[in-house]
């Protein structure tokens, strides 16, 4: 069985795709912060799955938490960088805290946890890294600037890094979903929703689902000669 990691792994999206990797036989680490309930619900419900706690834009703990993942497993074959946390308002409101929240966790918690896990890698010369953008770092989103940068500094790391450690056989991709049925916009309101939807063409939202099946395949051997790539599951909102 294949070792994967899942940051922030307890909710949306990435319940999803722990729940999508557990199912298909893979050893799973799910990675959590605060809601250790949920993580807890979702590692009794399958024993190829293991907690970890860790704030991922603190190094000290993602060092800690690599350091459990190699004495239990030895290595990780897929690092999925989900963790993330989003903030709405004017850019002029931001406040520097705000800012430095949003690029520790979705920015910083993706170079923590890719440079832990990248010299085992590159010493069996072999590994996927899966990154989850989002479509506002692809297009930007007004009202949305600190996390859309995020994102699309997320999408340059990822070119980037293809690039870098291809060469060691190791495949680095990026999903940046579109609107997705998440805690994210649960405080839409029905028209807010309407209006979104009358907008994708294929008239409806995404499922968490949608993301995890994208990432399965990009973790499978079926995607071993596709790197670099940033594959945004948008319902042709985005094209």
């Amino acid at each position: 069985m294949k070792n994967v990691l899942v940051t922030g792994g307890s909710r949306g999206i990435g319940k999803a795709i722990v729940y999508k990797f557990a199912q298909n036989e893979y050893n799973v680490i799910l990675n959590y912060n605060t809601s250790e309930t949920a993580a807890i619900e979702i590692a009794n419900a399958f024993p190829n799955v293991t907690m970890c706690k860790a704030d991922v834009s603190n190094r000290e703990e993602v060092s800690e938490m690599f350091s459990f993942i190699k004495n239990k497993f030895g290595h990780i074959d897929i690092l999925i960088n989900n963790a993330g946390v989003s903030s709405t308002g004017l850019f002029q409101d931001v406040t520097l805290e705000e800012w430095n929240r949003l690029m520790g966790v979705n920015l910083n918690g993706v170079f923590n946890c890719t440079q832990e896990a990248l010299p085992e890698m590159i010493a069996r010369k072999s590994g996927k890294i899966i990154n989850i953008s989002s479509v506002w770092g692809m297009v930007g989103a007004s009202n949305e600037v600190a996390y859309s940068t995020s994102k699309a500094a997320v999408i340059g790391m990822t070119k980037a890094l293809a690039k870098e450690v291809g060469p060691s056989n190791i495949c680095v991709n990026c999903i940046a979903p579109g609107i997705i049925m998440t805690d994210m916009v649960s405080d839409y309101t029905l028209e807010e929703f309407d209006e979104i939807t009358s907008q994708i063409p294929l008239g409806k939202i995404g499922s968490t689902t949608d993301i995890a099946s994208l990432a399965l395949f990009l973790a499978s051997n079926d995607a071993n000669y596709i790197t670099g790539q940033v594959i945004s599951p948008n319902g042709g909102w985005v094209i």
